[in-house]
């Protein structure tokens, strides 16, 4: 083996004298190879050189590998041309002379690497925005009614401040969106093509519907304004001038849409006869803070407004009479439920002189007197018979239960219909002993009047003792 002069790397020497380098089948020709490893080591910042083996073993590469490789990728994208790496089998390292041949072209004068590292400028495609893109944008939010309602508030009005003014669109448009369309449909022929495409679309009853609400022009509230405000016009009225100025009117309107038209102006002050009073030409207008300052709180509270006074007291009288009827009839709904639940309390205590006990409810005597009967909302009374079952039968006041000093009970009865008691019939007007668990009969309700014996003998003992006094 000899060496090379320049020191490139081993040669082979042949028959004819002649020195070849030797080669991979796979490897391409020295010049194009060279300054591709050149480049690649220029742009990864020379990379030191590793020991490998010329043996084609497969494995997989290491980190600092797979980044050396991605670096050398990603520089060669942005800084020149695509530099094409030459290929190998996966898992397959450079030989020693091809490591060689890289350091000794890393050495070569820098203008080859200057011509490789800056590529000629690429020029870049710019796409063109397609127009109908933005076309169908703008027609998207100004639908076809819109364009209908514009058109014909402009051909009425003839000023976009009025229609900005006047017209309700299906969106919120500005004063200088108004004029953007107005003027797009007017110049732009793609836009008043698609416009005018869409309006033809539509239905004829929504035609009909955006032309009722064009505006009204000055010609038209100028015949409306002569019409007098003393006067109730009929609808044959404006039929009248309908007939009379075609030419004026538009051709939607009708006597009713005139007639409304006409109550707008009258009510705002636009006719013809109507005059709008001035404001005072004084110093200073009065605002609401000075008008409450002059007011004298002193005079709004002398001031007493005696119906609404009398009506409050009618109606507080009304509200305790119903609060006093609810407290009477308490211990009559207290009867009732305890029937219904089972859980009555004794029949007697410190203060219950007698019961009378029927098969729904109890009433209880507390006092020397109470009175029977049927209770109305006129009337009450001390037992209602009409808690225990139907009592239409019962008079308003059928008996009185009395306590004499004695001792002894006796019931009166005061109403058209008899009293059974134990059997005997009690006529009206007559009066009747009773004793304990005597049974009381008035009009089919049966009672059994039950007596608190030790209140009693009590009450026996004091008024012995009295009489003896």
């Amino acid at each position: 083996m000899e060496k090379d002069p320049q020191g490139a790397g081993p040669v082979a020497a042949t028959p004819g004298g002649t020195a070849v380098q030797s080669r991979s089948e796979d490897e391409e020709p020295a010049g194009g190879k060279d300054i591709k490893r050149t480049a690649a080591q220029a742009f990864t910042g020379g990379v030191p050189k590793r020991r490998s083996s010329s043996r084609s073993i497969k494995r997989k590469k290491f980190d600092d590998e797979l980044v050396e490789s991605s670096l050398a990728k990603s520089s060669s994208r942005v800084k020149g041309p695509p530099v094409m790496e030459p290929t190998r089998c996966s898992g397959s390292e450079p030989s020693t002379t091809e490591k060689k041949k890289v350091s000794k072209s890393s050495s070569a004068p820098v203008p080859m690497l200057a011509t490789v590292a800056t590529p000629p400028p690429i020029t870049k495609r710019v796409k063109k925005s397609k127009q109908p893109l933005q076309i169908t944008k703008d027609l998207g939010r100004w639908k076809p009614t819109d364009d209908l309602l514009l058109i014909n508030a402009v051909l009425q009005t003839t000023d976009l401040t009025a229609v900005h003014l006047g017209v309700k669109f299906s969106c919120r448009f500005n004063l200088r969106e108004i004029q953007e369309r107005w003027y797009a449909l007017l110049y732009d022929p793609v836009i008043s093509k698609l416009a005018w495409q869409a309006m033809r679309q539509l239905h004829p009853e929504a035609i009909a519907a955006i032309q009722s609400k064009a505006l009204f022009s000055q010609a038209e509230e100028a015949l409306l304004s002569k019409i007098p405000s003393t006067s109730q016009p009929k609808l044959e009225v404006f039929q009248e001038l309908l007939n009379k100025h075609p030419g004026v009117f538009y051709p939607s309107r009708t006597a009713k849409s005139l007639l409304v038209h006409w109550q707008l102006l009258k009510q705002y002050y636009l006719l013809e006869d109507q005059t709008v009073q001035p404001l005072p030409k004084g110093d200073q207008v009065l605002n609401f803070s000075d008008a409450e300052q002059l007011v004298d709180d002193a005079k709004l509270k002398e001031s007493r407004d005696e119906v609404l006074e009398h009506e409050l007291m009618i109606a507080d009288r009304h509200q305790k009479r119903e609060i006093r009827q609810l407290e009477q009839e308490l211990p009559r709904w207290q009867v009732l439920v305890d029937s219904i639940t089972g859980m009555s309390s004794p029949d007697f205590d410190n203060q219950t002189l007698a019961a009378l006990r029927g098969r729904m409810v109890r009433y209880l005597m507390r006092s020397r007197e109470i009175t029977l009967g049927r209770a109305t909302k006129d009337k009450q009374i001390d037992v209602d018979l009409s808690l225990e079952g139907p009592a239409w039968k019962i008079s308003r006041k059928q008996g009185i239960i009395k306590l004499k000093n004695n001792g002894d009970f006796f019931i009166a009865n005061e109403g058209r219909r008899p009293i059974y008691i134990d059997g005997r019939p009690v006529l009206s007007g007559n009066k009747w002993k009773l004793n304990n668990n005597s049974v009381v009969e008035i009009a089919g309700l049966r009672f059994v009047f039950l007596i608190n014996q030790e209140l009693i003998t009590l009450i026996k003992a004091e008024a012995a003792k009295m009489s003896q006094q």
